[in-house]
């Protein structure tokens, strides 16, 4: 395989990083792209100490989604499979967006737990204009992340809406200026890598079950008192009283 231009994975203590790398087609993302970008989620997830995974892109823009010119093509794509990844990944995932954002990157954005954007940057959903009906999984994201009114302005009309609507919609948790942007997504890296990890890891599955409407409470309550009986509590107990940062183990 030639990795020219393909995502790259990093991994730095406990936060990796894939970025996109294709900037001078505004980071498209080809057949090839996602092949990798999912294996590099399958990477991460196998890695224990990872606690959280970070989505960047390279150059002006983050992502303008699937190469159009390759739907319907010879080679099946699993766009959707890739995007589920990403949403089902067992780190915290953050999106760090500047520029445009478009089509399929919108839900591969909305895939991410946390997503920060600099002022400057647009977003809209061309699928009902270019004759493409778009996948389930996407619909239910748009709708169980941004409400049914918002999913509807966007898929049906196609309209392209700026940082403080994205904001205002809940598609962006964090809008700051652009050379703010990299500190923003350090600090909140920071904090979550500072989590414990059992918690945080059953927390997020839950809440993103809840959200799809298939939470499985025999799950939940096993989670729970998991984490109940755990060193991480114990110690997270202990820095507590004593005033000091816990140093958690993840069991």
């Amino acid at each position: 395989m030639n990795d020219a231009g393909v995502p790259e994975l990093a991994v730095q203590g406990r936060v990796a990083t894939i970025t996109l790398r294709r900037p001078a087609q505004a980071n498209r993302l080809s057949p090839e792209d996602l092949a990798v970008l999912a294996a590099h989620i399958r990477s991460v997830d196998a890695i224990a100490e990872v606690q959280v995974l970070e989505l960047r892109a390279g150059g002006k823009y983050f992502c303008s989604g699937y190469d159009i010119g390759q739907i319907g093509g010879e080679r099946p794509v699993d766009f959707e499979g890739t995007v589920n990844a990403l949403e089902h990944a067992r780190p915290v995932t953050v999106a760090v967006m500047q520029g445009g954002v478009y089509g399929g990157a919108t839900d591969l954005a909305l895939a991410c737990d946390f997503r920060l954007g600099a002022h400057g940057i647009d977003m809209f959903m061309p699928a009902a204009r270019l004759g493409l009906h778009f996948y389930r999984g996407g619909l239910e994201r748009y709708v169980s992340r941004l409400g049914l009114n918002a999913a509807k302005r966007l898929f049906l009309t196609a309209e392209r809406i700026d940082g403080d609507e994205m904001k205002a919609i809940g598609f962006l948790t964090h809008l700051v200026t652009p050379e703010a942007l990299d500190d923003e997504a350090n600090r909140l890296c920071a904090t979550l890598s500072g989590m414990a990890p059992l918690a945080l890891e059953g927390m997020k599955r839950h809440l993103n079950a809840i959200a799809r409407g298939e939470l499985d409470p025999q799950a939940l309550r096993a989670d729970i008192a998991r984490v109940m009986g755990s060193e991480d509590l114990r110690e997270g107990q202990a820095a507590w009283a004593e005033k000091r940062t816990p140093r958690f183990q993840g069991r």
